[in-house]
């Protein structure tokens, strides 16, 4: 099952996500709680997942633009470097919530263009047969980035402080550009007769080829269905960031920092088994069942999770409780993303999908800065608990407006695109 990591330039990729994902997943575990223990306020939770969500809402959808134009491969190698150097700068004020804030809003704007190139590459380095258990190894990836990097990260920022985990981010997005490097393929496939770019009326070419991405996806059920239910999605997950990995686990449960880090690790222990077991028996679901049932799991696991205080003495039972649910929903976590991406790239030509990628960046932004900036207003005045409860019921509720809409195997699913105006 494991074999497409023996075709050279996927498992490249592979590999090259997985040590970059150690390194920001621990670095997105260490810096909101930093923050939260220099202020012991999640409204500055907040304010550090906003300005790292800001760009995605004003940029993603240009960024896409962008990316479908150029190289894949170099667009990821370069942000990765760029990233590499920029978050060193934290070494020299580590008690700066200014830098912080800076660094976040710089790296999300770089990460604009890192993440639809590795969407829009991934296609292009595996026969397509083989796309959805090429999708389910890199939700596995993530897991095990999940699952390394915030367990390594928190404890030694229990220890030593800050700077070790940004000297360890920092080597991580090194060795990943490296890996990116020495992929052979192609970064993006050979423009076809009439579609070449131009330099002439480069904003008006870029706003034309913008419109022509989001007619992509209001011309796509598929595309269109997986947009509008996954609005409730994010702005749950907006949520999550501010509330539940430091305020919930240090607040309601009266855990430690270390257990910050395992219980956000917890999640990926099941995401491990069930990527091993949907990678094995992907072939038995169609990609629509992995997304909503996938969803509709993820909301059930949630209300377990942040339900652990009425099951649980505070301290360790309430912590253990939390972290049993976090490894328990790690298996749809594996479904669901893999069913999420297995759509989107099925329903979108190679050279829509950067801005098809990106636009969903914008999206997620958006529904996460709500989120983010609800519960950080509503954290500084309402338990915790239930404000996290209500947003496992959000995912709920976004499962079933997927299941009602998205296309069903073997109806129509017709993109229809206008030309782009000159």
């Amino acid at each position: 099952m494991f074999a497409l990591l023996r075709v050279r330039d996927f498992g490249l990729l592979w590999f090259a996500g997985l040590i970059s994902y150690i390194g920001s997943f621990g670095l997105f575990i260490v810096v909101p709680l930093h923050i939260y223990r220099l202020t012991d306020s999640t409204l500055a939770v907040a304010g550090l997942l906003a300005a790292s969500t800001l760009p995605r809402v004003l940029f993603g959808s240009f960024a896409g633009v962008l990316v479908d134009r150029w190289d894949r491969k170099q667009v990821m190698k370069w942000a990765d470097l760029i990233r590499a150097v920029a978050i060193l700068a934290i070494l020299f004020a580590p008690n700066s919530i200014a830098l912080f804030y800076a660094i976040a809003t710089f790296q999300s704007v770089v990460r604009l263009f890192y993440a639809p190139a590795e969407n829009a590459l991934l296609p292009l380095l595996i026969d397509k047969e083989r796309l959805v258990t090429a999708n389910a190894l890199n939700a596995l990836n993530n897991q095990l980035g999940m699952l390394l990097g915030p367990a390594i990260a928190a404890s030694a920022y229990g220890y030593w402080g800050i700077r070790p985990s940004v000297i360890v981010t920092s080597v991580t997005f090194m060795i990943s550009a490296a890996l990116i490097a020495s992929i052979r393929s192609p970064g993006r496939l050979p423009v076809e007769p009439g579609e070449e770019t131009t330099i002439e009326r480069p904003l008006q070419r870029l706003r034309s080829e913008w419109i022509e991405g989001i007619r992509v996806v209001r011309g796509s059920r598929t595309l269109s269905t997986i947009f509008g239910s996954q609005m409730l999605s994010f702005l749950a997950e907006g949520f999550f960031a501010t509330l539940a990995l430091g305020p919930f686990v240090l607040d309601v449960l009266e855990g430690t920092e270390a257990q910050v880090g395992w219980f956000t690790s917890s999640q990926s222990i099941g995401g491990l088994v069930a990527g091993v077991i949907v990678v094995k028996f992907v072939h038995r679901f169609s990609v629509r069942t992995l997304f909503v049932v996938g969803a509709a799991l993820i909301g059930v696991c949630d209300a377990l999770t942040f339900s652990a205080r009425v099951f649980m003495p505070a301290g360790n039972p309430a912590v253990l409780w939390a972290m049993f649910w976090m490894v328990v929903v790690g298996f749809p976590v594996i479904a669901f993303i893999t069913g999420q991406q297995s759509l989107m790239q099925n329903a979108t030509e190679d050279r829509h999908r950067g801005r098809v990628f990106g636009a969903f960046g914008t999206l997620d932004g958006l529904g996460m800065l709500l989120g983010i900036g609800i519960a950080g207003v509503l954290g500084q005045w309402v338990s915790l608990a239930p404000l996290l409860i209500f947003s496992a019921l959000l995912r709920i509720v976004s499962a079933v407006i997927a299941a009602r809409f998205l296309p069903r195997d073997g109806e129509e699913d017709v993109t229809s695109v206008s030309a782009p105006a000159a």
